[in-house]
């Protein structure tokens, strides 16, 4: 009985093998010599340049420290929580308190300096107002020696004495103005070292410059911070997250067609599903090189009242060049592909793109026969652009037109076991599909874009996938 089970198991497995080889075989009979096609369809199609950039805040503020010292505590934010990340703040709030003793002496200091040079200033008016005095009684003295002059009643000697002595105590007045005037520039020397110890003393007090979120805590309680040459950075604050900025990284072959205004639609990789828009607002000048890449800064302005875009998300952002509404639109595939065979061009339509030697028209350099050799116009066009429109010309190469500018390719439309040409002008393309302007044309003709079997043959030929495949040669 278990001999009779595993002859029937094997049996069954036998005609299981030759259904299906028998199946395969019959199904690539009837596709042979057949075209994948799809319609021509009529729409939208834009053209793009793609760029990868940075979501950054409109304005940024970097908050420093004037001064040197400890970080002792730390303010409120509106919500009366300590300051920290994403805390929303006002104009004029106490973000951080920096140890201020130092300073407070310094002030103190300062101000004992600027009593006593204050008290230098009544000390040189006392001494002014002597030396008036003095100069006042020597002026008397001098006046009567010179009434009575050198004579029996006044020696020569005591007159010189009086000349002498007036001339000393006016001297002395002139010291006098001179060291109130210094006493005075003391007092405003001193009152500017008062002012630099309270400037100083505030500095310890960092408070907010502008109303705001806290993007970044630099500092923690108990840190010192040193000022220098350059102020420690603090705290940063994006003074309007409902405005943010895409810098995208444009390529120098690309920036041409970039201009302020222009539209934009980016993506984050946060919210893969959700398309952003926005529009150029600056191109940098100041352009990078690396490795011998030069690349532009393009600034992107976009809307984010709803909060949804966070600082420094990666964004893909893509340029709309050109954008036409309403024209034929075919896959880039039916711009490539080309017959691999002469007998598959329309018979009314060989002579036109064959010339006498059996090459097509305007596509290969290369002798050709009738014999799988040769060539169609779109063998060597790759049909595609990144920008606008592209196909491949009458040389049989791509053509990149620049913007505005028009090249021209060939299609092939299914005609019935054949295909059948059409010269086309090709505008914009978005990288998959691109527009496609002729006169014959009509939406939802059946472009070719490639064949069900490689390598198409008679019916009886059918292939093993598995095997090598080659050219047709029918004919010799």
């Amino acid at each position: 009985m278990t001999h009779w089970l595993r002859n029937l198991v094997i049996l069954l497995v036998l005609l299981g093998i030759v259904g299906a080889a028998a199946a395969w075989f019959t199904r690539g009979s009837e596709q042979t010599g057949s075209f994948k096609t799809q319609p021509i369809t009529r729409g939208d199609i834009a053209a793009t340049i793609g760029a990868t950039g940075t979501v950054e805040p409109e304005e940024v503020i970097d908050v420093g420290a004037q001064v040197a010292g400890r970080i002792t505590e730390f303010g409120k934010d509106k919500n009366g929580k300590s300051i920290d990340y994403g805390s929303q703040i006002e104009e004029g709030m106490i973000l951080a308190q920096i140890d201020p003793i130092l300073y407070q002496s310094d002030l103190e200091s300062a101000k004992a300096q600027f009593e006593q040079a204050q008290a230098g200033v009544a000390r040189a008016q006392a001494d002014l107002l002597q030396f008036q005095a003095k100069f006042n009684q020597a002026k008397r003295d001098w006046d009567r020696a010179q009434k009575l002059g050198p004579s029996d009643a006044l020696a020569q000697v005591d007159y010189d004495a009086y000349q002498s002595a007036f001339e000393s105590a006016k001297a002395n007045v002139a010291v006098g103005d001179a060291a109130v005037v210094q006493a005075q520039k003391a007092v405003a020397q001193a009152q500017a070292s008062v002012d630099r110890a309270v400037r100083n003393l505030g500095y310890c007090t960092i408070s907010s410059p502008v109303k705001g979120v806290i993007i970044d805590r630099r500092v923690n309680i108990g840190q010192t911070v040193v000022s220098s040459l350059n102020a420690p950075s603090l705290f940063l604050i994006a003074k309007d997250l409902t405005r943010m900025q895409v810098w995208a990284s444009v390529n120098e072959a690309d920036i041409g067609n970039i201009h302020p205004g222009q539209q934009v639609a980016f993506t984050v990789d946060a919210f893969p599903n959700r398309k952003f828009k926005g529009t150029v607002g600056k191109v940098r000048l100041n352009a990078t090189m690396t490795q011998n890449v030069v690349t532009y800064t393009v600034e992107i302005v976009t809307d984010n009242s709803d909060g949804t875009l966070l600082p420094y998300l990666t964004a893909n952002a893509n340029f709309q060049i050109a954008k036409h509404e309403g024209v034929l639109i075919v896959p880039n595939a039916a711009l490539r592909w080309s017959p691999s065979d002469t007998e598959q061009i329309a018979p009314d339509a060989r002579d036109k793109y064959l010339n006498k030697d059996g090459a097509g028209s305007g596509a290969t350099t290369e002798p050709a026969t009738r014999h799988g050799n040769w060539q169609g116009p779109n063998s060597h066009g790759s049909g595609s652009s990144a920008a606008t429109g592209a196909g491949s010309g009458d040389n049989g190469t791509t053509e990149r037109p620049s913007m505005g500018q028009r090249s021209h390719g060939t299609i092939w439309l299914a005609d019935g076991q054949f295909a059948r040409p059409v010269r086309v002008r090709l505008g914009v393309t978005d990288g998959i599909n691109t527009e496609v302007i002729a006169d014959e044309l009509k939406e939802g003709a059946q472009v070719i874009v490639g064949e069900a079997v490689a390598g198409a043959g008679g019916g009886d030929d059918a292939r093993n996938p598995f095997a090598p495949q080659f050219r047709s040669r029918r004919g010799r």
